[in-house]
């Protein structure tokens, strides 16, 4: 354990020999990004994560790790890096740890509880930013006035990578109903956004709702945004380490947490001023969220779909937005054929996933 951590502080030292950032007059000028990493048993990814974050030319940052409840070296891995970090070139970092593991969405409450920045970004503990990242987006936000500056993300296997390219919206709205017909990802760590909005309109995440929480407060931080800009370059690596775990499956539990957080949104659109512009936008969500139980190769799944917003199905062929051969399969599991959907597994991950991305 001890020789795990003292080469992990080895590595973070040896940054300090090549300063990213060295004019401390920039900090005084530029505006403060908190960014916010929940870490939960994260010892074997954390270390990719902390060095992108060191190696970030902005330097203006307040890192906020957020251990909920880790029993493994995570927590020693953030002192580490705290103590390599902290106090040097315009980083600060500050350490929140939960007494008892509360979920990503009550980790992702703390970070925010604690951010002082100006802007909010998010980096999961397993993933990775381009150095530049940081000094980009706020940058593309100072240029443009935008309270949301999003982004490029890359979806990185173990021997590969695939480049996933969000669409260009001139509106929030346009990025509301992208986000619900399905053609734009709603991840947290796409987005940079100004603080203010979570501030101005107490947005915060339901505490034990750890499924489709992101989705949820990045729809209300559009419907409050009063201008957003697309930074048309990949700044996030997502790592899929386990190309099977493309197919993730939703238990009981899960499926609760995203029905209650798909009946806030359904609340929250239905009261902002975007209500009569959604359509059956809420339908085509729904479809998109249950996807995943079609690309499991399991049957039990392919039923827990046909149940699962039902409401929504004869919506399947009206989103345009969805590729045909997701349509097809969808339709094919509503008429309950589910050889076909069993065929659709075997060649999407068998072959694409399992041979091109492995």
């Amino acid at each position: 354990m001890t020789g795990q951590i003292n080469g992990m502080s080895k590595r973070l030292l040896a940054e300090f020999l090549h300063p990213n950032v060295s004019n401390t007059h920039m900090m005084k000028i530029l505006p403060l990004v908190s960014i916010i990493t929940p870490v939960y048993n994260a010892q074997d990814t954390l270390e990719r994560t902390l060095l992108s974050l060191r190696r970030q030319t902005y330097g203006h940052i307040e890192f906020i790790c957020v251990n909920d409840a880790s029993s493994d070296l995570s927590l020693a891995m953030l002192h580490v890096f705290a103590h390599a970090v902290d106090g040097r070139e315009g980083f600060t970092v500050k350490i929140i740890s939960h007494p008892q593991n509360k979920g990503v969405s009550a980790a992702r409450n703390t970070g925010l509880n604690h951010a002082s920045g100006q802007f909010i970004l998010y980096v999961d503990a397993d993933d990775s930013l381009e150095t530049d990242a940081v000094e980009s987006c706020v940058q593309e936000a100072l240029r443009t006035g935008a309270d949301i500056v999003y982004f490029q993300w890359c979806l990185v296997f173990q021997n590969s990578e695939r480049t996933m390219l969000q669409p260009t919206c001139a509106t929030p709205l346009e990025a509301i109903q992208a986000m619900l017909a399905g053609r734009m990802r709603w991840n947290l760590w796409l987005f940079m956004v100004r603080r203010s909005l979570y501030e101005a309109y107490s947005i915060r995440f339901i505490p034990g709702a750890n499924m489709g929480e992101d989705l949820l407060v990045t729809l209300k931080l559009f419907v409050h945004a009063t201008h957003i800009c697309l930074l048309d370059r990949v700044l996030y690596h997502y790592r899929q380490d386990n190309a099977g775990s493309i197919s993730k499956t939703f238990s009981t539990q899960h499926m609760r947490e995203v029905e209650t957080n798909i009946g806030e949104i359904e609340r929250y659109l239905g009261a902002s001023q975007y209500a009569s512009a959604i359509g059956p936008g809420i339908d085509f969500l729904k479809l998109t969220i249950k996807l995943p139980l079609l690309v499991t190769g399991q049957k039990s799944d392919y039923i827990r779909w046909t149940n699962w917003f039902s409401s929504s199905d004869r919506y399947i062929l009206q989103n345009r937005s969805a590729s045909l051969h997701t349509r097809l399969l969808q339709w094919f599991a509503s008429k309950r054929q589910y050889w076909a959907v069993r065929m659709y597994h075997l060649l999407l991950l068998r072959v694409f996933y399992g041979i091109i991305y492995k």
